[in-house]
This record gives C-alpha cells, structure tokens and sequence, in this order.
C-alpha cells in the first residue's frame, strides 16, 4: 500500500538562506566559500523527492534566468566543486519537469 501523495514542502524563500553565502562567488566578486558549500549540501539533503527537486530545480532555474549579475558558468560549477551531485545542471534552459 502506498502512502498519501506529498507536495513539495520547498519554496524559493526557503532556498534563500542556503544559497546566499554563493552570491559574490557566482557573480565573480569573490572566492567559492566553505559556507556555500555547506548550503548547497544542506539544501541537496532537503529535496528528498521528485516534486522537492523539481520544485529545487525550477528555482535556480528562475535565478539563472534572471538578470541579476549572476555567471551561469559559475553557477553551473558549484555542485561539482562543492561535491554535491545533483541529478541536473543548473542553467536557464534546464527542463525540471524531467528531474526524478
């Protein structure tokens, strides 16, 4: 028997706490910090679900679409250096629907 379906709990505003300390490194304005790294970990052990990664997903989608100084290629850098593997690259064109 299956449990009751859940709904991604992850919002956008609740991503903002781990993503901050990254905000001068992916616009270029300093250097990739420890704390950005503990934040991404942090967040990738949060999306425990399809809808919580897709939900995920969508949102660095948005702020890699969105014109505000960020360096897509600085953005897309993170999970790797920071060794977190997450099961899509974060960019613009990204199609979060197909995340599991």
């Amino acid at each position: 028997m299956k449990g009751p379906r859940t709904t991604s709990a992850l919002t956008c505003d609740q991503l903002v706490p781990y993503l901050w300390p990254c905000i001068k490194y992916v616009q270029g304005k300093g250097a990739l910090t420890e704390s950005c790294c503990k934040g991404v970990q942090g967040l990738n052990a949060m999306a425990k679900n399809t809808q919580d990664r897709q939900a995920v997903c969508n949102c660095l989608k948005k702020a890699a679409a969105s014109d505000s100084g960020l360096k897509p290629k600085l953005v897309s850098s993170i999970p790797g250096k920071c060794r977190v593997s997450i099961p899509y690259s974060i960019s613009s064109s990204t199609n979060c629907s197909k995340v599991k």
